[in-house]
């Protein structure tokens, strides 16, 4: 059975993480397959995975993915990655992964949780919930494209 796109992509962040000597979590995972998504839809104007991303209480999430490693809890994620199933993604994917490796990797989840927390497409989805409310409303990608897309223009103009 061919793995879903957004599993691939959790597998290259976990393998990124090993080689790096790090340790990679569930919640980190999802916070980088979020950020994957809104960048993916900034650069390369589309969708990177299918999935529905989440507005869960401690950030975004990806159901499919969590209970794939729901079982190592808040703890390292230990698996053996299969990097012949990185060929699924285009030279152009794989680069788009490395830059948000590049920029979000270094930072736990715990600091990941709190970044997507003070931004608008999480906050939006979560509007009429309590803070630890249970909720899996959907981040609007069209949302996470323009906000990320404005962000990017900040950047650039040094703002």
């Amino acid at each position: 059975m061919q793995k879903s796109k957004s599993l691939v992509i959790a597998e290259y962040f976990i393998s990124k993480s090993q080689i790096a000597g790090e340790e990679i979590t569930n919640k980190k995972i999802q916070k980088l397959l979020y950020y994957a998504q809104a960048w993916s839809l900034v650069f390369n104007g589309e969708k990177i995975f299918d999935d529905q991303i989440e507005a869960w209480v401690h950030g975004p999430a990806i159901p499919l993915i969590y209970f794939e490693f729901k079982k190592f809890g808040f703890g390292n994620i230990s698996i053996t990655v299969n990097k012949s199933d990185f060929e699924a993604l285009s030279d152009k994917e794989e680069k788009l992964l490395d830059n948000v490796w590049s920029a979000y990797g270094k930072f736990d989840a715990d600091y990941l949780e709190l970044l997507t927390h003070n931004e608008e497409p999480w906050q939006k989805a979560r509007s009429g919930c309590a803070i630890d409310e249970y909720c899996n409303n959907e981040i609007n990608t069209d949302l996470m494209k323009e906000y990320y897309g404005r962000r990017l223009e900040e950047i650039k103009k040094g703002q």
